[in-house]
């Protein structure tokens, strides 16, 4: 494919951006997209339930929303991984500026 036969395309700003990245990115909005109308698709032909589970932050503050029947486990895990990534990101920041000092 002539799309894997230039290994770097140098945009207007200077940066150098292999073109394998940009289908990889691609490719992972598509299946981001395809995973919620996939799961309505199948609710909808199996005639059964589905759990939901979603978290997202603004700013430092986690929003967590659920349905369904097991929703109470996927918030309760939406609020694990949000806490844990906040943990992660004050570690990380410090260890940031013990290496600039």
């Amino acid at each position: 494919m002539k799309l894997f036969e230039e290994n770097y395309q140098c945009t207007g700003e200077g940066f150098r951006v292999s073109q394998r990245y940009l289908v990889l990115l691609a490719t992972g909005f598509i299946v981001i997209f395809a995973g919620p109308v996939i799961l309505m698709f199948a609710a909808f032909i199996l005639d059964g339930s589905i759990n939901v589970g979603a978290g997202t932050f603004i700013g430092l503050f986690p929003i967590v929303l659920g349905a369904g029947p097991e929703a109470t486990w996927l918030v309760l895990f939406a609020m694990i991984l949000a806490i844990l990534s906040i943990v992660m990101f004050v570690v990380l920041r410090r260890e940031a500026k013990a290496v600039k000092a």
